[in-house]
């Protein structure tokens, strides 16, 4: 089954694909349908975001990517409907994201912990 994933620097040697960090897990986004894959690099732009480039790729490939470097990968299926705050960050980006050159670094030093973000959000939960 081909899907949509979100590529950064497609075709270099410094390609990268789109993820979220989630409960300290990276979860690439595999989408089903190539415009809701669309609609999710329209709102990664508005956000100031590097533009990424939407790539068909065989569902397969991406599972077995996931599980070499311990990634999840969700599946965005057609008409997805989200049901929690977490099902909302898989149509919609979160509102902070990776600096750029924090891409290359050390993935355990990429673990800092914003306590505004988290306070902001345990204050939407009252």
């Amino acid at each position: 089954m081909d899907i949509f994933v979100l590529l950064y620097n497609s075709g270099t040697d410094k390609e990268g694909i789109h993820s979220i960090e989630l409960k300290g897990r990276t979860i690439v986004l595999m989408f089903e349908e190539k415009d809701d894959a669309t609609r999710y690099c329209g709102l990664l732009e508005a956000q100031d975001f590097p533009l990424p480039t939407v790539e068909m790729i065989d569902i397969e490939e991406i599972k077995e990517f996931c599980i070499k470097l311990d990634y999840e990968c969700k599946l965005v299926e057609k008409n997805f409907v989200p049901k929690t705050a977490e099902d909302r960050l898989l149509i919609s980006p979160p509102q902070k994201n990776l600096e750029v050159e924090d891409w290359e670094g050390d993935k355990n030093h990429n673990k800092n912990i914003d306590l505004n973000t988290i306070k902001e959000n345990l204050e939407k939960l009252l």
